[in-house]
């Protein structure tokens, strides 16, 4: 619930931006009815993978689950291609492939296998769960793509200019507060509520702390959820796809750094693979963008012939 219950904080910079359009003369930029809808239910989508996730979790070793995570990046490829139309060039293929076995190498060693004295159907149960909750999650992002594309985007002249920011800002509150109702009612259902005070009376740095914890996490992944958002509508889902896979092996790092936790071989590993496939994604969208530009150049060149030549 965490990870989609910050949106309250959009609200302020969205009634701000609403404010200065309308007092600056700009047309209504309230979400149309077709955006907010599918803005929802990809919301609860969203909000059903992270509950599944959760579940799943439990279950597994946090190496075994860490791995299939990782395959998240994988089905935002696959979904991406069927219905985003994306064309995978060599660059962006070898990125895809490297940032899903970078994260991989970190569920692959001792403990990853099923925990001793767990039975069989409970650890496959949560393995199903992992792996279904990474594929609705990597099937949102693109359709966040679609959505915005079909319902989002200004039409006429400016129809590939992306959508405005209050459009993008409105489209995460709405996706947060749909998922965030899923989660309450996920967590009523299974009485999760009556674990909250018990869980805050025994954490190690105390109950106050365990709450500001909770309010610092909200935050944070408001912030990044709002990133990808920004991402998917600005660039495409699998660039979006790509940052959340390198997040997991820069998490590695980074607790290696203010935790003091061991930097062992797979996370070296993890962290080369997955710094490799961000660049080759780099190095691969400047390339095709400088491809572009010289295609751009020819064909105004050639027009520009052809009508020095009409004119003679």
């Amino acid at each position: 619930m965490l990870q989609i219950s910050g949106w309250p904080l959009l609200l302020p910079p969205i009634c701000v931006s609403l404010y200065r359009s309308r007092s600056h003369g700009v047309a209504n930029l309230l979400l149309p009815p077709r955006l907010t809808g599918a803005a929802a239910v990809l919301g609860a989508f969203y909000a059903i993978s992270c509950f599944v996730y959760a579940l799943g979790s439990q279950a597994l070793p946090l190496s075994t689950s860490s791995l299939l995570l990782a395959t998240q990046l994988a089905f935002t490829a696959v979904f991406a291609f069927l219905f985003v139309g994306l064309r995978f060039t060599p660059f962006s293929a070898n990125a895809v492939v490297l940032l899903t076995i970078g994260p991989a190498v970190l569920g692959v060693g001792p403990g990853s296998g099923k925990p001793a004295g767990e039975a069989s159907r409970t650890y496959w149960t949560g393995f199903c769960e992992a792996i279904a909750a990474a594929a609705l999650a990597g099937l949102v992002l693109p359709l966040v793509e679609v959505a915005t594309a079909r319902y989002g985007r200004r039409t006429g002249p400016a129809a590939r200019v992306p959508p405005p920011y209050a459009t993008v800002m409105q489209m995460q509150a709405v996706m947060g507060a749909a998922g965030t109702l899923v989660c309450l009612l996920g967590m009523a259902i299974k009485s999760d509520f009556q674990a909250i005070p018990s869980e805050a009376a025994t954490f190690g740095l105390g109950k106050t702390n365990y709450y500001l914890v909770l309010i610092w996490d909200a935050v944070s992944w408001q912030l990044l959820n709002l990133g990808i958002v920004g991402l998917i509508t600005c660039a495409s889902s699998l660039l979006a796809g790509i940052m959340i896979a390198v997040l997991l092996p820069l998490s590695e790092v980074l607790a290696v750094i203010f935790l003091h936790e061991k930097f062992d071989g797979p996370k070296g590993i993890a962290l080369v693979l997955s710094l490799w496939g961000f660049a080759s994604y780099l190095y691969g969208e400047k390339a095709q963008k400088k491809m572009d530009t010289q295609k751009n150049e020819q064909q105004m060149v050639k027009k520009i012939d052809d009508l020095e030549s009409a004119t003679l």
